[in-house]
């Protein structure tokens, strides 16, 4: 959807400056947003015994990090990289949460070793760890419940998860190899814009990881009920009702569990989704059987709508006034689908206009790639004072080179 009106009256101001110093394109972050959005999260800690851990994969810049862990977030981390920038900006133990999905001997020793919470995804790594640690979760297959949402598709041809049916005898194993600390995982959803159904299915969790406790007889130290809650990106789509479900989820609690049992979420998109937006400048207007309007991003720098047939991203002109067009906005990348929109109304632009495009704060920079040597662009933040930080630079060539072992050697110059 638009960003929010108190984003969009410090930013749009200044935006040409904004552009004129750093040039485009570029990702730009609103610090005051993201601090409002992890505050709300608060308001369930002063209730209940309950921790949100930002998903690190949605947007991983220490910058960034470092604002969620001072405002009392943990970190979801899926890969050793993204386990170092949580250290990095001060994570240790259990504030952060470690899950991944085939995970390598090397991935799990970088985890324990920083005495995070490890949730498995699967019984083979039973046989694998050595020693076993006195905390240890399990990931739940989400295709054991009825989630009422397609996203994950059907359990058979899911690679997530130990399927509900073995989680007991999981549990039995791992306390017979010395765990004495218990956790459940389940991640059900994603996008999920109505606070009623995330808390249907967080009940669903609650419930199947209760039954699976007794079966075990093991004491659940916490519930992980995943992240999920989603974002409108369609100005007419509902924005999720934060207090609803903050109300109900301690409702939840105080239904099911004791004082000491805590819940926890690992939510990415929710949390820095709408603060981001990708500033970019028309290169040309071309028509062709089409009217394709051609920016200096591609999809290499937002990924998202190429990736998924259904995503949307708002696209705004914010200095163009003239009669609407119908047109795709594209990148320059040889592939058809590197689109951001297909047959948008938009104000007429002309070349050398900046266009906006919305909701880039999680799942945009942090998928971005090289193709046809395309570079990733600059990271900014536009902070809570009003100036404006370079959190990351742009890739250059030299970059693109620096992985390749004496490059020099193939210089004529």
């Amino acid at each position: 959807m638009p960003m929010s009106e108190n984003f969009h009256q410090r930013l749009i101001p200044k935006l040409r400056d904004i552009a004129l110093e750093f040039g485009t394109p570029f990702h730009i972050y609103d610090e005051i947003g993201i601090r409002e959005t992890c505050r709300q999260f608060k308001t369930i800690s002063e209730k209940i015994p309950f921790k949100q851990y930002f998903a690190v994969k949605a947007l991983p810049n220490p910058y960034i990090l470092d604002i969620l862990i001072k405002e009392g977030m943990g970190f979801d981390c899926a890969s050793v990289p993204e386990i170092e920038l949580a250290s990095l900006v001060g994570a240790r133990g259990q504030d952060i949460f470690f899950t991944s999905n085939n995970t390598r001997s090397d991935e799990l020793e970088a985890a324990f070793k920083a005495a995070a919470i490890v949730n498995l995804d699967d019984t083979c790594f039973l046989d694998t760890i050595h020693p076993f640690p006195d905390l240890i979760c399990f990931r739940m297959a989400a295709g054991a419940l009825d989630q009422k949402c397609t996203f994950l598709g059907a359990a058979e041809n899911s690679k997530f998860g130990v399927p509900y049916s073995e989680l007991a005898e999981a549990f039995r194993r791992a306390k017979s190899l010395g765990a004495k600390r218990f956790g459940v995982h389940a991640m059900l959803c994603s996008n999920q814009r109505s606070a009623e159904m995330v808390l249907n299915l967080a009940e669903l969790v609650i419930n199947h990881a209760l039954q699976i406790a007794k079966s075990a007889d093991i004491d659940l130290e916490f519930v992980n009920i995943g992240g999920g809650i989603g974002i409108p990106y369609r100005p007419e789509e509902e924005v999720f009702n934060f207090p609803v479900f903050a109300d109900g989820l301690t409702e939840l609690h105080s239904r099911y569990f004791g004082d000491t049992t805590r819940i926890y979420t690992e939510c990415g998109r929710y949390v820095t989704g709408p603060h981001g937006v990708l500033v970019t400048t028309v290169n040309n207007i071309m028509r062709k059987y089409r009217t394709f309007i051609g920016v200096d991003a591609g999809m290499s720098a937002l990924m998202r709508p190429a990736l998924y047939p259904d995503a949307y991203h708002h696209i705004t002109v914010p200095f163009v006034e003239s009669a609407p067009i119908i047109a795709d906005v594209v990148g320059s990348l040889c592939e058809n689908n590197d689109k951001f929109a297909i047959g948008r109304s938009l104000a007429e632009p002309q070349r050398g206009d900046l266009m906006v495009i919305h909701d880039t704060g999680a799942h945009g920079a942090a998928m971005g790639f090289n193709y046809n040597g395309r570079l990733r662009p600059k990271e900014l933040m536009l902070r809570q004072d009003g100036t404006v930080a370079l959190i990351r630079e742009a890739e250059t060539t030299r970059d693109y080179f620096s992985t390749i072992p004496q490059i020099e050697r193939f210089s004529h110059c």
